[in-house]
């Protein structure tokens, strides 16, 4: 089975979706499951994981809806308030439905770079563990060395790296900070990547498989083909790449792999890691 592990659905208003900015142009209209299968059918991808856009239980909720009326989607990222008291409640009331296989915070946008060590916000990671529920770890790669102190205080919960933890890419250097805090993070087995949204980091006016294929190789040699997932960022890598180029990218930079390694990327480890 193919899985795109990373897309996002939304039905656009620009006072829910402020992130969204005048630069964002393509994005500025709703995105929903009738808009993404024509692309999935295209590629020969099965299914889709749908991951939060916007920080509400609201939408955790409308995603989980889609989900239950559109069997391509296969599992729903959800956000829930991991700092509040009334986590647990919350938690027990949407696990209920198999469909939330996981919980996302948006730490890259905290203005606190240690916001990821808090009490508060490690206690609220406790409580997936015992509820088998991954956390997605959504960070640029300033963040790396807080999420290695974070992800060692939590051996037992599952966690997944977004979009390979944003490096600075560019043609002029290769981020190597990134690259030796990465590798690092490998180390942990409870870690895997998505091998996604590398599109709109790229600094250059332009970027193509050549460009990304050092980085695609440094989390291959940090997670190794077991531990890597495809995803899209859809609609989101629209600013800079079809669907189809992007899935075809990601083929060409995976096809020096055995095919069961690339069967394991494509789709393999999505269902294991997320229990799909």
């Amino acid at each position: 089975m193919k899985i795109d592990s990373h897309q996002h659905f939304w039905k656009y208003d620009p006072n829910e979706y402020g992130w969204i900015s005048e630069q964002h142009t393509v994005l500025k209209r709703d995105f929903l499951p009738v808009d993404l299968e024509p692309l999935m059918a295209e590629n020969n991808i099965d299914g889709c994981i749908a991951v939060q856009a916007r920080q509400t239980i609201e939408e955790t909720e409308w995603l989980i809806k889609i989900s239950a009326a559109n069997p391509s989607v296969l599992g729903v990222i959800g956000w829930l308030p991991l700092c509040h008291t009334n986590l647990n409640a919350s938690l027990d009331r949407l696990n209920e439905n198999p469909k939330l296989v996981g919980v996302r915070h948006v730490i890259q946008d905290e203005k606190d770079n240690n916001f990821i060590l808090r009490k508060d916000f490690n206690q609220g990671i406790r409580q997936l563990g015992p509820r088998n529920l991954v956390y997605d770890i959504l960070i640029f790669e300033k963040h790396l060395p807080q999420t290695i102190q974070f992800v060692d205080q939590h051996p037992n919960i599952q966690f997944v790296v977004d979009h390979i933890a944003k490096p600075k890419i560019c043609s002029a250097t290769f981020d190597s900070t990134w690259a030796e805090n990465i590798l690092e993070l490998g180390k942990r087995t409870n870690v895997a990547c998505k091998l996604s949204g590398m599109v709109t980091e790229v600094i250059d006016s332009r970027w193509s498989p050549n460009l990304l294929k050092p980085y695609v190789d440094t989390v291959l040699e940090a997670f190794g083909p077991n531990r890597l997932l495809a995803g899209s960022d859809w609609p989101v890598c629209l600013l800079r790449a079809e669907y189809t180029q992007w899935h075809q990218t990601i083929l060409s930079m995976t096809e020096s792999l055995s095919e069961s390694e690339q069967f394991n990327i494509l789709g393999q480890n999505a269902c294991r890691i997320y229990n799909i």
